[in-house]
């Protein structure tokens, strides 16, 4: 690699000062709590730091408010390395001061401190240090929105054909190469009943009570795939009931129940084959609750991923984990 012009900026991308800005702009997902910012100002300040080094970040727009950056650097001729992070935080709850990102005793404070903003910290430092340097390939460095709700960023980014030869997701690992990770899908199921007035059991059909057989059905289920599935790295596929609502007044047998069950997928398992699986629950059921009204529907779905551990990406973080000093472990 051959030393260039080298822009002065460069040489400020600290990055601990960089996640303490990062952190100080707010931008939590609007979908998971409401006023949350987006990444509407974040994006400023990302391609405002990229510019300033000499990138020509492109700054996209993929749902109202919500942004992407992307910005290149190098030979697309070559070999091409994409470094990801997502804007986005999830919301702040009750947190005191979140947005301080205060530092106290060595530890960094805020909402999105580990998860990422310290990741694209260091995303951004890549991007600075080789600002001024010619490098046999190219870099990508792509800024996402909405990972922690529906992943439209992620959508928008591939929709625009955005490739590389290797990618690195700077999500925080505890320092460990993570090459293989979990999908999920959200299994909605629906169960009918019969309103009636409380004292009225004899024209009530109680849909809640009714989704209880689901829920063991379910459980069971999940005891299936501790015991049947398995993965080097990941460990057993899972599932649980993750929200569930129903009914109208105490007083009242509910006419309706809503169960969303999230079902932890391994690398190759799609969601077709999880639905197989929930029609099946679905019939336990039914055996024991002869009058069970229910149906399951799929939700949203992100499939499980996997890279070889023997890969050139996977061999090669590790290698460089372990000339820095750490044990570079293998996890997912």
């Amino acid at each position: 690699m051959k030393s260039g012009h080298r822009n002065q900026s460069a040489d400020d991308a600290d990055p601990v000062r960089m996640t303490r800005e990062l952190v100080r702009t707010p931008s939590v997902n609007p979908v998971l709590e409401a006023g949350g910012a987006g990444e509407g100002e974040i994006a400023k300040l990302v391609a405002g730091w990229l510019r300033g080094w000499g990138y020509r970040p492109v700054t996209t727009e993929v749902a109202p408010g919500r942004f992407n950056v992307v910005a290149r650097r190098g030979a697309a001729a070559g070999p091409s390395l994409l470094l990801n992070g997502h804007l986005d935080t999830v919301g702040v709850g009750e947190m005191a001061a979140p947005f301080s990102g205060e530092v106290r005793e060595g530890r960094l404070f805020g909402r999105g401190a580990a998860d990422m903003k310290s990741g694209l910290a260091c995303v951004l430092n890549v991007a600075a240090r080789l600002a001024g340097e010619e490098i046999p390939g190219e870099l990508i460095v792509a800024f996402t929105a909405d990972e922690e709700h529906a992943s439209l960023g992620m959508e928008a980014l591939v929709a625009s054909g955005v490739a590389a030869d290797a990618a690195i997701v700077c999500e925080p690992t505890s320092l460990a190469v993570m090459p293989a990770h979990k999908g999920f899908l959200w299994i909605d199921v629906f169960a009918g009943g019969r309103a009636a007035h409380g004292s009225r059991p004899d024209a009530g059909v109680d849909a809640i009570s009714h989704m209880g057989h689901v829920l063991v059905a379910f459980e069971e289920e999940s005891r299936r795939l501790a015991r049947e599935t398995d993965h080097p790295l990941l460990g057993a596929a899972s599932l649980h009931a993750g929200t569930i609502s129903g009914g109208s007044a105490p007083s009242v047998y509910p006419d309706r129940c809503q169960l969303v069950v999230e079902r932890r997928t391994l690398p190759g398992e799609t969601a077709e084959r999880v639905m197989a699986e929930a029609v099946r629950v679905l019939a336990v059921a039914r055996e024991r609750c002869p009058g069970l009204d229910a149906r399951v529907e799929a939700g949203l779905y992100r499939a499980g991923t996997e890279v070889p551990v023997t890969s050139g990406p996977v061999e090669g973080l590790v290698s460089a984990c372990r000339r820095a000093g750490l044990p570079g472990a293998v996890e997912g």
